[in-house]
C-alpha cells in the first residue's frame, strides 16, 4: 500500500513510517519528491482541519491516497493562539525561539495556564478528492514559565505533561510518541488505513 504525504521533509516521513508501518506492515509513505509534485500548497484554510485537508487533497491528486497533517498549540487564555498560526507565531517561520518568547511574553498576566497541543492528519482517496476523512488527536498540559529539557522542538520546552510530571523536552521519543497529539492522531489513521486493506 502506498500512500503520499504532503511533505518534503523527510524526518515527518520517516517518522510517520516508523509509526503506521507497527500497523501496517505493507505501508509504504512517499513524499511529494518522490511523485513528482512540485506545486506549491496554499494553506489558507481557518482552522487545522483544513489546512491537513487542502494538503491531503493536492497529495491524493497524484493518484494515491493524500495524506495532509496540521498540528500547533492552542492555549485557552489566549483564545487559542497561537493554533494554526504555531510555526510563525512571531513572524518568522520555524523560529522557535522567538515563538517561545511570544507565547511566555502574551502569558505574563495570565493565571490560566491551559493549553493543548492538536494534531489534525486528513486522509482523502484518489477516486473522491472532494471527500477527506479525520483523525484529531489532542495532548493537554499547561505552559510553565521555564524553558526545560533538549529535546522535541517548537514549543516542547515550555509544555508541561502533569501526568508524566515532565516538559515534552524532557521525554524520549518513546514517551513522547505514546502520549502525544501526533501519535493519537496515526492511531486513528492507522485503523482506518487498516480496514481499508482488508475490504
Amino acid at each position: 500500500m502506498k500512500v503520499v504525504l504532503a511533505s518534503r521533509n523527510k524526518h515527518k516521513i520517516a517518522e510517520l513510517q516508523a509509526l503506521l508501518e507497527k500497523h501496517i506492515p505493507e505501508i509504504e509513505i512517499l513524499s511529494l519528491d518522490d511523485v513528482g509534485f512540485h506545486d506549491e500548497i496554499v494553506e489558507d484554510g481557518n482552522n487545522f482541519e483544513e489546512n491537513a485537508f487542502i494538503k491531503a487533497r493536492a497529495a491524493a491528486s497524484t493518484g494515491y491516497i493524500g495524506l495532509g497533517d496540521d498540528s500547533g498549540l492552542s492555549v485557552r487564555a489566549l483564545g487559542g493562539e497561537p493554533g494554526i498560526y504555531s510555526a510563525r507565531y512571531a513572524g518568522e517561520h520555524g523560529d522557535d525561539g522567538a515563538n517561545n518568547r511570544k507565547l511566555l511574553k502574551n502569558l505574563e498576566d495570565k493565571d490560566d495556564r491551559h493549553a493543548e497541543f492538536v494534531c489534525c492528519i486528513a486522509c482523502v482517496y484518489p477516486e473522491d478528492l472532494s471527500k477527506g476523512l479525520f483523525c484529531r488527536g489532542v495532548t493537554e498540559g499547561v505552559i510553565i514559565d521555564e524553558y526545560k529539557g533538549k529535546g522535541g522542538f517548537g514549543y516542547d520546552p515550555l509544555f508541561y505533561y502533569e501526568p508524566m510530571g515532565k516538559t515534552f523536552a524532557e521525554m524520549t521519543a518513546e514517551e513522547k510518541n505514546s502520549i502525544s497529539h501526533r501519535g493519537k492522531a496515526i492511531e486513528l489513521l492507522a485503523k482506518e488505513l487498516g480496514q481499508r486493506t482488508q475490504n
